[in-house]
This record gives structure tokens, C-alpha cells and sequence, in this order.
């Protein structure tokens, strides 16, 4: 028996991402390297991504709490990519230098498992996007690396960040579900917590590495969600795939 036999009314999986399907880390310093060996202009490329990201949440709350009206994600990393300039003495850098490199996160490549567990769920069960990030960055990345996926849900189209509620209860809307027959895919506690808060089932997916080999994310009371899997082939296999 399959683990989606103990769920036999979940009709799609909605998928975290960034960390879960893409590794953003390795991505964006890569892409700095690149930018570096172009211009001659270069930075501690890890600690950049790695401010990059941490400034995410913190942007996305001056949307939440009205200090920003409703600000897609490529604005808000512009945004923050405009202090990194300045933080990491990297003025040198063109104007369409900088744009270019604010679209390194249209650019993110997969984790090496990804494409194929995706391809396998897809076989018996819709499988969705749901991200922070907008529409277009979306679709760029999917056509990027090839991401087979059936739909693409942004939070755009709520006008609001996860973890707000209603970006997955717009999702399975969008999916003309119930939020009991979605179960959300992810390697961050807190979207599966608010997946589960409006109904969805959950399923972890471990990243170890999402911040780099020597940051280890802490793995804590995984059991309160439905499945829990290493990778995305394990995933499939959970779920009869």
C-alpha cells in the first residue's frame, strides 16, 4: 500500500521552491563568480548569497505589515540587492550589471534529485509550484532547467507572502480543490505548518545542505507531518509514483 492510499483524496501536490526544488545557494554563488570573472568585480560570493536570503523574510514583512504596498519578489530582491552593493563595495558594478544579476534568481538549478521525482509524482498526481516568487520568475526558472510543472502558483496572484493563509487557500482555489485533497511539499517547517493550519496535508523533504555543507538545518518534531522523505525519488516512492 502507497502512502497516498492512506490519503486517497489528495488530487495534487504544491511544491516549496526555493531550497526545496532549487538549491539557491550554490545558484547564486556560482552566478557571482561568473559576474566576477566578467568585471573583475568580486565579494565573499557565499556570505552575499547568503545575506541575500537573509533579508527575504524581513522585506516580506514590510509588505505584510503596510510599510510596503504589495511589492512582486524580483522588486524586493532588487531592493535588497541595492544594500548589497553598497555593503559589499561592489559600486563598481554597471546598472545593467546589477539588473542582470538580480535575475540570477530566475537562473536557479535544481537539486540533483529534483527533476526526476518531480517527473515521477507527475505520472499519478498533478503537481504545482507554490511560491513566493513571481509569476515570471517562476516561469523562467521552469524553463531554465526543465521543471515539468503542471501549473505555476505565485503568491502574486494573492497579493500576499506564505505564510499567510491565503496563499494556499488562493492555491487550491486555483486547483478547484479542497485543501484536504492538496498536500504541501516542502523543506521549511513553517509552509507546512500554515499549509496544515488551512487543511493541506504535509510532506517534509529534507535539504541538509540548503545553506551550504557547514550549516546543517536542524531537523526537529518531523512526525506531526504526513510524510517525510530524504529526497524527492523517496517522496515519489511514498506515494506510489
Amino acid at each position: 500500500m502507497s502512502s497516498l492510499d492512506k490519503f486517497p483524496g489528495i488530487k495534487a501536490l504544491t511544491f516549496d521552491v526555493f531550497g526545496t526544488v532549487v538549491d539557491w545557494r550554490s545558484s547564486i554563488i556560482a552566478e557571482g563568480k561568473a559576474l566576477e570573472a566578467k568585471t573583475g568585480i568580486g565579494a565573499d560570493w557565499a556570505v552575499v548569497a547568503d545575506h541575500w536570503r537573509a533579508c527575504y523574510t524581513p522585506y516580506m514583512d514590510k509588505v505584510r505589515n503596510g510599510e510596503l504596498p504589495w511589492t512582486n519578489l524580483d522588486t524586493l530582491h532588487r531592493m535588497i540587492l541595492d544594500e548589497i552593493v553598497i555593503k559589499f563595495d561592489l559600486q563598481g558594478l554597471s546598472e545593467e550589471e546589477i539588473a542582470e544579476f538580480n535575475l540570477a534568481w530566475h537562473r536557479l538549478n535544481p537539486w540533483p534529485d529534483a527533476i526526476q521525482g518531480l517527473e515521477r509524482i507527475r505520472k499519478s498526481s498533478t503537481i504545482a509550484a507554490l511560491s513566493n516568487g513571481n509569476v515570471s520568475l517562476l516561469v523562467d526558472m521552469a524553463k531554465h532547467v526543465g521543471l515539468p510543472w503542471d501549473s505555476i502558483i505565485s503568491a502574486e496572484v494573492a497579493r500576499h507572502y506564505k505564510p499567510d493563509a491565503i496563499v494556499y487557500e488562493k492555491a487550491a482555489q486555483l486547483l478547484r480543490l479542497k485543501p484536504a485533497q492538496v498536500m504541501m511539499v516542502a523543506t521549511h517547517v513553517i509552509d507546512l505548518e500554515a499549509a496544515a493550519g488551512v487543511g493541506f496535508k504535509t510532506a517534509f523533504v529534507h535539504r541538509p545542505f540548503e545553506y551550504g555543507k557547514e550549516r546543517r538545518v536542524s531537523e526537529f518534531k518531523l512526525e506531526r507531518f504526513d510524510l517525510v522523505a530524504e529526497n524527492f525519488p523517496e517522496l515519489a516512492s511514498l506515494i506510489g509514483a
